[in-house]
């Protein structure tokens, strides 16, 4: 089977998921292969952008990229705000859609783009790649086994720098459109986290702060236009498991480059993990010998699939953009009627929810069911 590519966005995500688009095939042996056919972006940026991810057309339009015929796969990694009609647009035509998270500025806008693809009979993605990483599908193994016992409490933390500097100018990421601040841009991907491993939030207290309040509206201006969102999100959560925890979401922690971290605790052992280390993970375990007790580092290797796809040397590492090559191939044989644990609009839109539940529960200060 060959399917016809169309990218719509080529920064940061639109590279990246390109990235993954050009290595799934030459990683795995997929029954999908994929033809990269037209990439869409603002003005001059699409034809530059074209000629470096080897796409052989490109628009300024994103209806034009669509409505194509030979265009099977709708790729999405706009602003969030544009995120419902480009979707819903591609469902529309037909066609399987690939979304960067967030779903949609809103749980109701994320379950009509749902509800659409359901019934279109389309295939969907979400792009959570850290869920596809071989060391939570380790951790979440560990965990189903019992060889932790029951899970009683969860941690989770997504910090990043870029937003530090206060005088750093007003971005698309700060628009109140696109559905929040930190906590939708960064504690989305700890909620996916949470949902993934622990299971089902069924309740949070929520507790959001925006702590610069106003930026330049461009780069050199002395004007300053007011912030609207959050630049810290935090929540204390309980599971439909009976499990307690906190996430904590924040793009001004100042240092922080990539942390995406989490603590299980079982009442057999526990599980430590940081992104910034992320082909490791810490497994204690209460079984051990009293006197030998403490937390194991596990490496990464091929026993961990997909690692073996990439490396046949355990410890070498895999990369970021590889758990994104990871991430398409899930969506692939899904397309091709395999069955995954890839993150769908469904699953985009459960995280969307509990999102927008902490955000409620922080305005009315009260703990909230996720609902």
């Amino acid at each position: 089977m060959r399917l016809g590519l169309g990218l719509i966005g080529s920064g940061f995500m639109g590279k990246t998921h390109a990235f993954g688009f050009i290595d799934v095939n030459q990683t795995f042996d997929l029954p999908v292969k994929v033809d990269r056919v037209i990439l869409a972006d603002v003005g001059s940026r699409a034809e530059a952008a074209a000629s470096a991810l080897g796409f052989p057309a490109f628009t300024s339009d994103w209806r034009e990229l669509v409505t194509r015929k030979d265009v099977d796969i709708v790729d999405i990694t706009t602003p969030n705000a544009l995120h419902k009609e480009i979707a819903l647009a591609a469902i529309s035509a037909g066609k399987h859609v690939y979304c960067e998270k967030p779903l949609a500025p809103l749980a109701a806008d994320a379950l009509e783009m749902v509800r659409a693809a359901e019934a279109a009979g389309v295939v969907t993605a979400v792009g959570f790649n850290y869920l596809k990483n071989p060391m939570l599908k380790l951790a979440r193994e560990i965990i189903d086994s019992g060889e932790i016992g029951e899970v009683r409490s969860f941690n989770g933390i997504h910090a990043e720098d870029y937003m530090t500097d206060a005088d750093a100018p007003w971005t698309w990421r700060l628009d109140p459109a696109g559905g929040g601040g930190a906590l939708a841009d960064l504690g989305s991907h700890v909620v996916a986290t949470a949902r993934y491993l622990v299971g089902p939030i069924a309740e949070v207290l929520g507790d959001v702060r925006t702590v610069i309040a106003d930026r330049p509206d461009a780069p050199e201006s002395k004007t300053r236009r007011k912030v609207e969102v959050e630049d810290i999100g935090r929540a204390f959560v309980r599971f439909e498991n009976g499990a307690t925890g906190c996430i904590q979401a924040s793009w001004i922690e100042t240092g922080r480059k990539m942390q995406h971290d989490f603590s299980i605790a079982g009442s057999k052992g526990g599980i430590a993990f940081s992104q910034e280390r992320f082909n490791e993970l810490d497994l204690y375990l209460t079984s051990d010998q009293s006197g030998r007790r403490g937390f194991r580092k596990i490496f990464a290797a091929p026993e961990h699939e997909p690692y073996g796809d990439f490396c046949v040397a355990p410890g070498h590492q895999i990369g970021f953009n590889d758990l994104k090559t990871i991430e398409v191939h899930d969506f692939l044989r899904a397309i091709a009627g395999e069955k995954t644990d890839h993150a769908d609009f469904r699953e985009g839109f459960e995280v969307q929810r509990t999102v927008e539940t902490i955000y409620r529960s922080s305005e009315a200060g009260a703990w909230l069911k996720v609902a």
